[in-house]
């Protein structure tokens, strides 16, 4: 007989770590998350931008705090610096509806043009009054820049009605011994920069409204020199009924 003895069996270890659960089927993969490290976009910038504009529309954001992150947002190099000033907002998905940025879409673009009431489309990016007067009402089209000069005299840019050639328009105003008055509709967004010297930039409270998704952004500057630069928020105006004034003021309805 053998003296050699059989080994005992020695137990299989086992692991104590779970395999990774593979991803349920049908399942989307997640996108994948850009590094902080990397460079941020123009696209990238004025995707924030946009966020934050829905954010100020919604109530989230004060205009203060708006300027501020908006102000940083441009500024921004990376998407580390970018991320920070979104991450207490909602998905853009909870945005405003389509509805109201569709209408102001259609209203943005294009080649600027003049009013009814107002000059050929090639003088339409200027407005001059020297001891007269101007206005632009109406259907008409803002350029990206619109420059408008009163001496010893006034004008009137409305805007309720108007389209707009660009997402941002810029209007320097120049107000000497003359006033100019500007009429935005709800929902646009103002900012208004321009210096008086012995006048004002007259703001008003109207300018408290929030600004829409989508609507246009209109910067007013310039310089008020013993005169004045207005600007207000108003609703558009209701038409009127079907009818022609007769002659003593008399209105006769149509038929």
């Amino acid at each position: 007989m053998s003296d050699e003895r059989p080994e005992p069996a020695t137990p299989e270890k086992t692991s104590l770590e779970k395999p990774a659960a593979a991803p349920a089927e049908g399942a989307p993969a997640p996108a994948p998350t850009p590094s902080p490290a990397l460079r941020a976009s123009d696209a990238d910038r004025e995707r924030v931008a946009e966020r934050l504009r829905d954010a100020v529309a919604e109530g989230r954001l004060d205009m203060e705090e708006f300027e501020e992150r908006l102000e940083a947002a441009y500024t921004s190099r990376t998407y580390a610096e970018l991320e920070p000033l979104t991450q207490d907002l909602p998905s853009p998905l909870a945005s405003a509806p389509a509805a109201s940025s569709a209408s102001w879409q259609s209203r943005i673009g294009g080649p600027a043009g003049a009013s009814s009431t107002g000059p050929s489309p090639t003088a339409s990016a200027s407005a001059v009054a020297i001891m007269s007067g101007f206005e632009r009402k109406g259907r008409w089209t803002v350029p990206a820049q619109f420059n408008a000069v009163a001496f010893w005299g006034g004008g009137e840019l409305d805007l309720r009605e108007a389209d707009f050639a660009a997402r941002e328009v810029v209007i320097t105003c120049v107000a000497i011994m003359g006033g100019i008055e500007i009429t935005v509709p709800p929902g646009v967004e103002v900012d208004v920069r321009g210096i008086g010297v012995m006048g004002g930039f007259d703001q008003g409270r109207s300018l408290e409204n929030r600004p829409e998704p989508g609507a246009p952004r209109v910067i007013v500057n310039g310089l008020a020199f013993w005169g004045g630069v207005a600007v207000k928020v108003k609703e558009p105006k209701r038409p009127k009924g079907n009818g022609k004034k007769l002659h003593g003021g008399e209105t006769r309805k149509e038929l």
